[in-house]
């Protein structure tokens, strides 16, 4: 029997928030250590060091911290759902956090990235763009280590992910 799992993630907002990076559902390495792209071979850390040219830290806090500085935001489409294992092919019966409140408790942000597939579709099925009238989007190359339908080197996932820059602080 496959039983529900909660996302316990909080988002990582403020009011200087200008770049909001939206993901899915953390997978499961994610969900044990509580930490946005906690499994060490997914490509979001790297491609965010790659960025701002900066070395990331190991350290959560220190990575988090950075976000911040520069006005980036993570959250996740999913509140909660059903899945075997951390692959977003497996997600079932999803239900969407509240991003109505967040937008309105947050209006500073202005760009929107869909971190993969799964997360649009979950975000405009259960959502709806609408909410996103007045903001910039776009779904990007998901930074997921599993291979999927559209394969991207490293590099040209860093090429994509460059949109965000025009909105951070310096």
């Amino acid at each position: 029997m496959v039983s529900e799992i909660k996302n316990v993630l909080l988002p990582i907002v403020d009011s200087s928030t200008r770049v909001l990076i939206v993901g899915s559902m953390p997978g499961k390495q994610s969900l044990e250590k509580q930490q946005y792209y906690g499994n060490p071979r997914n490509h979001f850390w790297p491609i965010i060091g790659e960025l701002l040219e900066i070395e990331i830290p190991y350290d959560y806090g220190g990575r988090i911290a950075i976000l911040k500085n520069r006005a980036i935001g993570l959250w996740d489409t999913i509140e909660a759902c059903e899945r075997i294992g951390s692959l977003d092919a497996a997600i079932r019966n999803e239900k969407p956090n509240d991003f109505q409140t967040l937008f309105e408790n947050y209006p500073n942000i202005q760009l929107v990235l869909f971190n993969g597939a799964k997360a649009f579709e979950v975000f405009k099925k259960h959502i709806g763009l609408e909410l996103l009238a007045r903001r910039a989007y776009k779904k990007m190359p998901s930074t997921s280590p599993i291979p999927g339908k559209n394969i991207k080197s490293f590099a040209e996932k860093v090429e994509d992910w460059r949109i965000m820059l025009s909105y951070l602080s310096q």
